[in-house]
Parts: C-alpha cells; structure tokens; sequence
C-alpha cells in the first residue's frame, strides 16, 4: 500500500520516464516553467541537463523554441546572475512576432471582416490558440478578442478597422 500524504500537501503527477513516453509539447512546457519556477537557470544547456534530471529528454534548439513561446525572458536574480523567468501576468508577456506569424500561419484557415471586427475561423479546438497570441502580441490595432472553438472575434480599433486588421493578419498568417 503506497502510503497517503497528509491533507492538504499537493503532490505533482509524476513526469513519464524517458524510456517510456514523450511528452507532448505543451506537457515539456509545463515542466520547463515549472524548473524556471524552482532553480535560477542561467543558459539554456543548464535547461537541458535539469529536463533531463527529469526524465526529459530535449535538445537545445527546442529549449530555445519552448523559452521563447513561453515567453520567457532573462532577469536580474538576486545574486547578480542573469536567469530565465516567465513573467507571472500574461499581460506582461508579449509574444514574438515569429510566435505569432507560426500560430497564426498553422491555425488560421479563413479571414472575413465587417466594419470594425475580424473573424478569424479555425480548425476545432484552436480558436482559443490564435487569440490568445493576438492579445499576447500587443497590436495596438487590435482592442481585444474572443475565442470559442474553432472562431476568434477580433475588435479592431477605431483607428484602423477590420478591413485593414484583416489585410494585417492574411499577411501574417501567409493567406
């Protein structure tokens, strides 16, 4: 019998072992924010080595992807070292035009406007994806957006418009 912990202790669901299952890449993620969260990570190959102690195996090119989709940036600790941390309010993180043009490009199958809206359709499951990397990305053209399944309603500020935010996204999405 595996003994209980006491009420009120959180325990973390233990990581698949190397051997047998990969991680899908949002599970990576959580534990790469999870590290970031609990050891002053300096370099990217320390990532590398503290995944590993975890039972994840990754490279460091796809360190470098996941740091930068998390938003991750490089801070001043205490002691002087520069370490990675991800910013605590997503408001605070400001996604890379390159995180977005992805996004965007993969999820973004039809752009159609009307007056100061944007209404981007997406495969199912996905709308709440491209939303959140608009508002991530900080447009000012861009008021705010609602995601449900598959559809981003997309407010264009007065300013600009739909037709002109729609133009703004088709290009970046690559349609």
């Amino acid at each position: 019998m595996t003994p209980r912990a006491p009420l009120g202790t959180v325990r973390e669901a233990p990581l698949p072992s190397a051997g047998s299952a990969r991680l899908s890449k949002t599970q990576r993620q959580h534990v790469v924010a999870r590290i970031l969260g609990r050891h002053h990570v300096t370099s990217q190959d320390q990532l590398v080595a503290l995944l590993a102690d975890e039972g994840v195996h990754a490279t460091q090119a796809t360190v470098s992807r996941d740091l930068e989709d998390l938003g991750a940036i490089k801070v001043r600790a205490g002691s002087g070292d520069a370490v990675y941390a991800i910013p605590e309010l997503p408001r605070d993180q400001r996604a890379p035009d390159d995180y977005l043009r992805r996004t965007l490009g993969e999820w973004v199958v039809e752009v159609a406007h009307s007056a100061n809206l944007v209404v981007l359709r997406t495969p199912p499951g996905t709308a709440n994806v491209v939303g959140a990397a608009l508002d991530r990305a900080a447009w000012s053209e861009v008021v705010g957006t609602v995601a449900g399944d598959d559809t981003v309603l997309v407010v264009a500020s007065e300013q600009v418009g739909g037709s002109e935010l729609a133009d703004r996204i088709r290009q970046v999405a690559g349609l």
